[in-house]
C-alpha cells in the first residue's frame, strides 16, 4: 500500500471519526456502540489512531533554540495551569486513544471477528492496539506523572469516580505492553508503508519513554532492540532529511507522511524571510547559533577557530543546514535571493529577476524583520515557493539518530561506556559532515571514555542534530536544567540606530564571544551589560513544571484527581 493510499484512508477515517458522537468523558466508551462490529470497522479504526493528534508534543518555541519573535508561551513565562491548552489537549486526546484502543482489544475477543481474521492477522491487531495504549500511557505519565489507568472500557460512571494509580506501576505495564507488541508487530508493512507501528517503533518508543523517567536499563536495551534490527539506517545526506522530495528514508523509525494532493501540508509563512513574503517570526535563538561546536570539536569559546564576525564559518555543517549563514562577510542566496541582515543592506541581489529589490529583511527595511537576524531552513527549499508557502515533507515523529543517541546517552548514564557507545555518536555526528565513522580524521570524532565528558558530548550532539525537531523541551526536562535554559534573558539585535555603530565598530555579526556551560548554554550578559544586545524577553521556568498540572476541569469531573501535582 502506497502513502498515497494511506493518506487517502487517514482522511476518509478522520472524517468518519469526526462525525461520530462521542462520549463526554474521554476515558468511557470511545465511539457509537454499534462500531468495532466487522473486520473493516476494527481495520479503520486502527488507522485513526494514527493520527497527528494522538502523537501530540509541545509548541516548537518552548524552549531555548526557536522563539515567535519576543513572544514567550505559557511553559516560558511560568503561567503553566489547568486551564492551559496543551495539558487539556493531551489529556483528552490521550485518553481518546487509550478509550478506542481498549474498545478495539476488546472487540478482538470477539468469536465473529477472531473468525474472520488469520492468527497473525489477529496478533498484529491486537499488537497495534498495544502499542497505541502504551504509548499513550508512558507520554502521559510523563507529563503528568500518577494518573487514573485502565485495561477496560469504563462506563461514565466509573471515568469519573476512577482514582490515580502510581507513574511506577503505570511504566511496568507500559514495558511489558511494548514487549507483547512487539513480539506480533511486523518490521514492515510494505516497501513504502511508513504510517502504522512496526517492531522497530515499537522498541524506539519504548527507549524514548524509560530514557525520559530515567529508566536507563531499560532505555539501553530497547534503542539496542531496535538497532539489532537492521533495518534501520542514517539519511546518507542531513540536510536532505528533512526536504520534501524526501520520502520513506530507512533512517525514519515513525513518519506520518504530509501530501498536497490531500491536503495534508505544513506552512512555512511563518519562517521564511520576509523577501520570500514570509513573516521571519519563528526564529532560531541565539542560544541555538552558539551551541553548535566548531569543527575541531569543540565549543566556541574554546576553540581558535571561532570567528564571531562569520560566526558559521569553521562550525558543525549542521548549523547551516539548519539556519541561513550570517556574517560580516557572508550574504547567502537563499532560495533565488540573498539573505542579509546587515542594517546597511537596504537592498539585496534577486537571482530570479536579476534585479536588486528591497530588503525587508534587514532592521534598514523593516522594524519586524528577524529578531535575531536569524532565519530558519531545516527542511525548506523551492517547493515551499512553489506551493503557497507550503511544503509536505514528512512528519517526522521518531528517527534512527534518536535511537543511536538514547542507545549512547543510556549506556553513558549506566556508565557501561564501551566502544559501541562511541560507534553509535560518531555516526550521528560522522554524517553531519559526509563522511563515515572510520573517516576519524575527516570529523572530530568521539574517544574519551570519561563519563562526564561524554554527558557533555551527548548534550551538545543531541541540540545539534535534533535542532527545530520538538525534542529540545524534552531534552532539558530530563536532563533537570530546564529551570537553569529557561530562567534567563532571551537576547537578539540592538534596533536599527545602535546596529548600524556595532557594524561601524567591526562588530558584526555576534558582538563577542560568550562562555558556554558544560551543558552547551550560553551567557550572553556580557553582551547586554555592554550595549551591544538586546534583550527580547525574560524566560521563566519554575520548578513545578516539571510536572504538567491535571486539567482543572477533570478534577471537577472527578474529584479523585486531587490533588493536583505539586505547586498547581
Amino acid at each position: 500500500m502506497n502513502n498515497k493510499i494511506l493518506l487517502l484512508i487517514v482522511t476518509m477515517v478522520m472524517t468518519l471519526s469526526c462525525n461520530n458522537k462521542t462520549n463526554l468523558y474521554p476515558l468511557s466508551e470511545g465511539a457509537a456502540e454499534k462500531w468495532y462490529s466487522t473486520v473493516t470497522e476494527i481495520e479503520m479504526s486502527l488507522m485513526d489512531l494514527y493520527k497527528p493528534e494522538f502523537f501530540l508534543r509541545v509548541e516548537r518555541d518552548d524552549n531555548d533554540d526557536v522563539s515567535y519573535r519576543s513572544n514567550l508561551t505559557t511553559l516560558t513565562n511560568s503561567t503553566l495551569g489547568g486551564e492551559s491548552s496543551q495539558p487539556n489537549k493531551l489529556w483528552t486526546n490521550s485518553y481518546k486513544a487509550i478509550a478506542r484502543a481498549n474498545k478495539i482489544l476488546e472487540s478482538l475477543q470477539k468469536e465473529s471477528i477472531i473468525s474472520s481474521l488469520t492468527a497473525t492477522k489477529l496478533d498484529q491487531y491486537r499488537a497495534e492496539a498495544l502499542f497505541i495504549r502504551a504509548y499513550q500511557y508512558g507520554n502521559m505519565a510523563t507529563h503528568f506523572g500518577d494518573i487514573v489507568y485502565t485495561e477496560k472500557i469504563m462506563s461514565i460512571q466509573e471515568a469519573m469516580t476512577a482514582d490515580k494509580i502510581s507513574k511506577d506501576i503505570i511504566m511496568e505495564n507500559v514495558y511489558r505492553d511494548l514487549d507483547i507488541a512487539a513480539e506480533s508487530l511486523p518490521e514492515k508493512y510494505g516497501a513504502t508503508s511508513i504510517i502504522r507501528a512496526t517492531k522497530g517503533m515499537a522498541y524506539a518508543y519504548k527507549a524514548r519513554i524509560a530514557i525520559r523517567n530515567s529508566n536507563f536499563a531499560i532505555s539501553a536495551k530497547a534503542s539496542k532492540d531496535c538497532m539489532d534490527l537492521g533495518i534501520y539506517k542514517l539519511h546518507s545526506n542531513f540536510a536532505d532529511l528533512f526536504m520534501p522530495g524526501t520520502k520513506n528514508s530507512k533512517e525514519c523509525v515513525h513518519v506520518i507522511p504530509r501530501s498536497h494532493e490531500f491536503g495534508s501540508k505544513l506552512s512555512t509563512q511563518y519562517v521564511l524571510p520576509r523577501t520570500h513574503s514570509g513573516y521571519a517570526a519563528d526564529i532560531p535563538s541565539w542560544d541555538l547559533a552558539c551551541a553548535f561546536l566548531c569543527s575541531d570539536g569543540l565549543p566556541i569559546d574554546e576553540s581558535p577557530l571561532y570567528d564571531p564576525c562569520n560566526p558559521f564559518e569553521n562550525r558543525d555543517p549542521r548549523m547551516s543546514a539548519t539556519m541561513i549563514s550570517v556574517g560580516r562577510d557572508t550574504v547567502v542566496n537563499f532560495l533565488g535571493i540573498d539573505y542579509d541582515p546587515n542594517p546597511y543592506s537596504v537592498k539585496v541581489y534577486n537571482h530570479n529577476s536579476d534585479k536588486m529589490v528591497k530588503n525587508t529583511d534587514s532592521k534598514g527595511g523593516n522594524i519586524y524583520a528577524s529578531y535575531t537576524g536569524l532565519i530558519l531552513r531545516k527542511g525548506i527549499d523551492e517547493n515551499a515557493k512553489l506551493n503557497s508557502l507550503t511544503i509536505d515533507s514528512d512528519n517526522i515523529f521518531l528517527r534512527y539518530a534518536d535511537v543511536l543517541l538514547m542507545y549512547a546517552e543510556s549506556k553513558i548514564e549506566l556508565n557501561e561506556i564501551d566502544q559501541t557507545v562511541l560507534d553509535a555518536i560518531n555516526m550521528v555526528r560522522a554524517r553531519a559532515y559526509d563522511v563515515t565513522k572510520d573517516q576519524v580524521n575527516a570529523y572530530p570524532s568521539i574517544t574519551t571514555t570519561d563519563q562526564s565528558a561524554l554527558r557533555t558530548t551527548i548534550r551538545f550532539e543531541r541540540r545539534m542534530e535534533f535542532a527545530d525537531e520538538y525534542l529540545r523541551y524534552y531534552d532539558l526536562i530530563r536532563w533537570k536544567i530546564a529551570e537553569k535554559a529557561l530562567n534567563k534573558e532571551r537576547y537578539g539585535l540592538l534596533d536599527l540606530e545602535g546596529l548600524k555603530k556595532l557594524v561601524d565598530k567591526g562588530l558584526w555579526f555576534f558582538p563577542g564571544i560568550p562562555e558556554i556551560d558544560k551543558d552547551g548554554i550560553a551567557d550572553f550578559k556580557a553582551f547586554e551589560n555592554a550595549g551591544t544586545a538586546k534583550v527580547l524577553a525574560i524566560k521563566s521556568f519554575p520548578v513545578r513544571q516539571y510536572l504538567w498540572p491535571i486539567p482543572s476541569k477533570e478534577i471537577m469531573i472527578n474529584p479523585n484527581l486531587a490533588p493536583n501535582n505539586p505547586g498547581y
